[in-house]
C-alpha cells in the first residue's frame, strides 16, 4: 500500500510540474516558471522518498529529500520575491 501511495505523490506532483511549465512556455507569466521548478523539485523529492523506504531501505537519503525539499522551496521563495510583477 505504501508503495501506491508514495508512487501517486510522485505522480501527482510531476503533473503539476508539468501543468505549470506548459501553460508558462504559452503565457510567459513568470511566477508559473517558478512554481512549475518548485515542483520539479518536489517530484524529485517524492522519486527519492520511493527509494528511501522501497528500493533501498537500507541506505538512509533523508538528509538529500530534505535538501531536494528545500532547494524546491526555495526557488518558489525567490521568484515569489525577487521575480514578483
Amino acid at each position: 500500500m505504501a508503495a501506491i501511495i508514495y508512487s501517486l505523490c510522485a505522480l501527482t506532483a510531476l503533473m503539476c510540474a508539468w501543468m505549470l511549465l506548459r501553460t508558462y512556455a504559452r503565457s510567459r507569466y513568470r511566477l508559473l516558471l517558478w512554481g512549475g521548478l518548485c515542483f520539479v523539485g518536489l517530484t524529485i523529492n517524492n522519486v527519492m522518498v520511493i527509494m528511501d523506504k522501497l528500493i533501498v531501505p537500507n541506505i538512509d537519503l533523508s538528509t538529500w529529500r530534505l535538501v531536494a525539499a528545500l532547494a524546491a522551496v526555495l526557488v518558489f521563495l525567490y521568484g515569489l520575491i525577487w521575480d514578483a510583477e
